[in-house]
């Protein structure tokens, strides 16, 4: 079930929220759990089992590492929940790719295990491993209700699209949460502005990228206007789809981290990883890349470890090798900048502006390759490899989607959000908003639901994590 389909918007969440708030304070949980069982079960009813192990995994080992975290006992219990959590993910998500790698090393021919990709079994197995490995370190408490550990674990709004959202982040608010009726408008324009993100912004550049990967009539103009397009897609799509997920936990009482900050406008790649993905960028800091020494070893093991993190990285993204290739690209640009770079970038935030924009550019196009081989190709056609500078057809789908890509553009910056704080720091601009801002809003959530209704395009970039 997607957020940005009517079953989702019509059925599922006005259900949902109405049992949620009907319901006594001390069945809440319980209420969310089922709710997001229910939403999870919509499209993976064979997969409620998985999930419901990684819980049970997570609640037995956090109670047995916190009962013999003195002793060397609790460290194995630790280490135990993480190869559990873990080997399940590398079951699920990528047991074909390794037969298939093995296969294409060795020229055998493994028959193929052939199973289906749990939607969302990164983000909740992430989830269940912060929270024992935390619990290892003394810096949260075992949850002794199950019920409170299920519902932070399958927590539907963050359940297929992030945020990552630690225990830590929100224990407290499992217990004790307040539902205030400021704090709901808040969330409820959050998630709209999502949803429009994603509907109306997103899934259109996502047309024009389709139109790119079956045009006959390939050209050098044409492929920068996919890679525009398909970095400005998956950013809309992605944020839109946090966005919707941070607003509906407000709603519901919890405050979830931010996972985008305007990436686009940093100088350096090192930079546009501190704003983008943040809660993936900082659970790969803490759990994996602190542990393996981080910045504390030599210069030799620091690019190791930035190695593996991005290894790690890539593979999370999907079980191919153009993610694999995706994740060292970012490795060897981020090692660059901290042995040489980095310093020179930090002088010239024009030149690293334009470096920065050139290089994640070419990293969408290999994130968006369904191949390895095909990254290639499209990033050949970039320097116009045997095609021509531009077409008829280039010019127009440029002149077709030049209103979406310009208000995409825009979107990507901070300026909107800007002339509001501007407007609202004056009083005629603050009451201004405030009357105007329910109608604007409702008149986007009717325009969203003109688009799912009229089209058919919806893609869901997640189901590779």
């Amino acid at each position: 079930m997607l957020f940005s389909g009517i079953p989702f918007l019509f059925y599922f969440l006005p259900a949902m929220m109405s049992v949620y708030f009907i319901a006594p304070k001390r069945a809440k949980n319980a209420v969310l759990l089922l709710g997001s069982l229910f939403f999870y079960a919509w499209g993976e009813p064979r997969y409620i089992l998985l999930m419901a192990a990684v819980i049970v995994i997570g609640y037995v080992f956090g109670i047995l590492i916190e009962k013999n975290r003195e002793r060397s006992s609790g460290r194995v219990f630790t280490v135990l929940s993480v190869v559990s959590g873990v080997g399940l993910l590398a079951y699920f998500k990528y047991a074909d790719f390794f037969v298939e790698s093995f296969n294409g090393v060795t020229g055998l021919s493994v028959p193929l295990l052939k199973i289906a990709l749990p939607i969302g079994i990164s983000f909740y197995t992430f989830q269940m491993l912060s929270y024992t490995i935390d619990v290892g370190r003394g810096q949260v408490r075992a949850q002794r209700n199950f019920i409170n550990l299920a519902a932070y674990i399958a927590m539907f709004p963050q359940l297929i699209a992030g945020p990552i959202v630690r225990y830590s982040d929100i224990a407290a608010q499992l217990g004790e949460r307040r539902h205030t009726l400021g704090g709901s408008a808040l969330g409820i324009r959050r998630f709209v502005l999502g949803l429009a993100k994603k509907v109306i912004i997103a899934n259109t550049l996502g047309e024009l990228c389709e139109k790119f990967q079956v045009s006959r009539e390939q050209s050098v103009m044409f492929a920068w206007l996919y890679l525009i397009a398909c970095a400005l897609q998956i950013y809309f799509d992605f944020s839109g789809y946090s966005d919707m997920a941070i607003g509906l936990g407000r709603v519901l009482g919890f405050d979830f981290p931010e996972n985008f900050n305007y990436p686009f406008i940093s100088k350096s790649i090192t930079g546009f990883w501190r704003r983008w993905h943040m809660t993936l960028g900082g659970w790969f800091r803490d759990y994996l890349y602190i542990p393996l020494g981080g910045n504390r070893v030599g210069r030799a093991r620091q690019i190791m470890n930035i190695l593996i993190v991005w290894i790690a990285t890539g593979l999370w993204h999907g079980a191919a090798w153009n993610f694999v290739i995706w994740g060292l690209y970012f490795a060897l640009f981020l090692i660059i900048e901290k042995l040489w770079l980095g310093r020179y970038l930090e002088k010239s935030r024009v030149l690293g502006h334009i470096y920065l924009i050139f290089f994640t550019g070419i990293s969408f196009v290999i994130f968006n390759a369904d191949t390895a081989a095909q990254a290639l190709k499209n990033i050949s056609l970039l320097f116009g490899n045997s095609v021509p500078l531009a077409t008829a057809e280039s010019f127009f789908y440029l002149r077709g989607y030049a209103g979406v890509l310009l208000i995409a553009l825009i979107g990507a910056t901070p300026a909107a959000a800007k002339l509001c704080a501007f407007v609202r720091s004056k009083a005629a601009g603050e009451r201004a908003l405030n009357i105007l801002e329910p109608f604007m809003l409702a008149a986007l959530l009717l325009v969203c639901v003109a688009f799912l209704v009229n089209g058919s395009y919806n893609p869901f970039l997640y189901f590779r994590f």
